[in-house]
């Protein structure tokens, strides 16, 4: 039965619902006692009738009570019937995956956590036994909280021998489908098979999950929970869409026979510690990506193209670290086509290519400057070629001509128009081929389309002003653009929105176009650059939610802008080789 606002449970009063599952109804609440809002789970009233099972619940309440880690959510107690949590506010792991695979880089350091967590635990003698994505949160400060540890071994009635009803969430809600579906996907087979279960079973639901996070699916599934269970107890994963540098822990993790598995989810941190200290050499790509921030700056390439009036900077990455390696210095300065009068460039993700926009004697197109070549070449078709981007592959530019989005092989050939796009101001392409592009320079928001061609359709909306040069972030759904030209402070700057809803906001007032670098290998931060009174600038992140962490820090002066407000002379590669 649903509680409502103002209810009394002991020092709790309930202000809404969260949720409810298998294991009972979820609220928000006032711990009038301390003055804090909690979560409250209000026991099912199967266990509240039982005297045995809620003697034997208060009991194990006060070891989970005893539980204290930065990765576990905190239980308080046990107050009338209720359960009374740490409040984590923020999206859980099955919210951020969302069916789409997470890159390497952000993935294995909120695994680490996870396993910390569990790691922890596991040593106090207390077995989660309902890990899955749904039961992480993230937080704003960018760790991971796993909720309802040890409350499925804490609910559950003692079974009789073979009875399935051991899933957490099965004997407790056997009608709701969803919810057996969603639990069965993660459950040790020899959990399915109704057997004694111990620490094991953690590592396989770990295994499971690291699974899916590198993915975006879940190993096993079907479309009952009698195919999901059959799948778990016979079938093997598809091993080779594992990035070879973890494929090994998750096929230990995920050993049907207990006695193969691995011993200890110690372990799994230990190896993907070592993965992580090893990821800039072992994935170049998604290191490049993330950047390097240092103490020490470090540009690989630096190009300073002396011929231009305003300084052009391209970044490949700085990190900011507390103890730098020695850290060197690369300045190169790229020759210009003759007389050339360059309006925008961008590097390529590969860090191959720079393609520019310039004029020259008169014509405006745009030219294509392979980093091992000497001088740029004009890309024919490409007259009037305006604002260029990459696709994620090097293979393609999307550029703005004669009112169109078009785009063009960089090894050359036929031009296609993909849109109409009246004046437009910047695109970006991700992984899924989706281009998200500015239309307009006045008043407009930014528009999608399949980079196959076909009719945009809304991302964002402009009540005043306009929505410019987008940039997606790793997960391939966020996009970080200019929001510039509204009269109120709080409409301009530079914001993040998605192509799974119609809610942005703004991160940070900066009048800017921005570059994301995502977390490196042993930090949790990722950073954005952008322009700020002629100073290239690094604002570290958190990147599950992008809240500010800490103030930004100057990378580099004398940046100059280009032919349009908000937008400057600085790009990125995402590969630093």
């Amino acid at each position: 039965m649903e509680l409502s606002a103002g209810t009394r449970l002991g020092p709790y009063e309930i202000l809404a619902p969260i949720g409810a599952g298998g294991m009972g109804e979820v609220y928000r609440a006032h711990d009038t006692r301390l003055g804090r809002d909690v979560a409250v789970k209000v026991l099912p009233e199967s266990l509240a009738r039982d005297p045995e099972r809620m003697a034997r619940f208060e009991r194990e309440a006060h070891v989970l009570a005893s539980l204290n880690h930065p990765n576990i959510a905190t239980v308080y107690g046990f107050e009338a019937g209720a359960i009374g949590m740490e409040l984590v506010e923020g999206p859980t792991l099955a919210e951020r995956i969302g069916g789409r695979a997470m890159p390497v880089d952000e993935a294995l350091p909120m695994a680490k956590q996870i396993a910390e967590g569990l790691e922890y635990a596991h040593e106090k003698g207390v077995v989660h036994r309902d890990l899955k994505p749904a039961n992480v949160k993230l937080t704003a400060d960018g760790n991971v909280r796993i909720l309802d540890f040890g409350l499925a071994r804490v609910l559950e009635a003692p079974p009789p021998a073979g009875n399935l009803s051991i899933s957490p969430t099965m004997a407790l809600s056997a009608t709701q489908a969803g919810v057996i579906l969603g639990t069965a996907a993660y459950m040790a087979p020899e959990q399915a098979r109704g057997a004694a279960v111990d620490k094991r079973a953690d590592i396989w639901a770990y295994g499971v999950v690291l699974y899916e996070m590198l993915t975006g699916k879940p190993p096993f599934a079907g479309e009952t929970v009698s195919d999901t269970l059959a799948a778990v107890l016979r079938s093997e994963p598809q091993w080779d869409v594992i990035p070879t540098e973890i494929r090994r822990l998750v096929r230990r993790c995920l050993e049907k026979d207990p006695k193969r598995r691995l011993r200890d989810i110690g372990e799994a941190r230990v190896a993907i510690e070592d993965v992580l200290a090893g990821l800039p050499e072992a994935q170049p790509a998604s290191a490049a990506r993330a950047g390097r921030f240092s103490k020490h700056v470090r540009f690989a390439p630096w190009l300073l193209a002396a011929a231009l009036l305003l300084t052009t900077l391209v970044i490949s990455g700085v990190h900011f670290r507390e103890t730098p390696p020695a850290e060197r210095v690369v300045r190169a300065t790229i020759a210009l086509p003759a007389k050339a009068q360059v309006l925008s460039f961008v590097l390529s993700p590969d860090g191959r290519y720079l393609t520019l926009a310039a004029r020259v004697d008169g014509t405006q197109r745009l030219w294509l400057r392979p980093l091992d070549a000497l001088d740029p070449q004009p890309l024919p078709g490409t007259e009037e070629g305006q604002y260029p981007f990459w696709s994620p592959d090097s293979r393609y530019i999307g550029f703005f001509a004669q009112g169109k989005l078009k785009k063009i092989a960089v090894t050359g050939g036929a031009v296609q128009t993909l849109c109409d796009a009246p004046d437009g101001r910047g695109g970006a392409w991700n992984q899924q081929g989706v281009i998200v592009f500015a239309p307009s320079l006045v008043s407009a928001g930014l528009q999608r389309v399949p980079a196959v061609g076909g009719a945009p359709s809304p991302v964002t909306r402009a009540e005043s002003g306009a929505h410019r040069f987008p940039i997606f972030l790793p997960d391939g759904h966020r996009v970080l653009y200019l929001a510039n030209g509204s009269k109120t402070a709080d409409q301009q700057g530079i914001f993040v929105a998605s192509l799974d809803s119609k809610e942005s906001r703004q991160v940070l007032a900066d009048v800017s176009n921005a570059f994301y670098a995502p977390p490196v290998a042993g930090s949790r931060l990722a950073h954005i650059l952008f322009v700020r009174n002629g100073a290239l600038m690094a604002q570290p992140v958190h990147p599950a939610t992008l809240q500010l962490a800490g103030e930004a820090s100057p990378v580099v002066d004398g940046v100059g802008s280009g032919p349009h407000v908000g937008f400057f002379r600085f790009s990125g590669s995402s590969d630093a080789r």
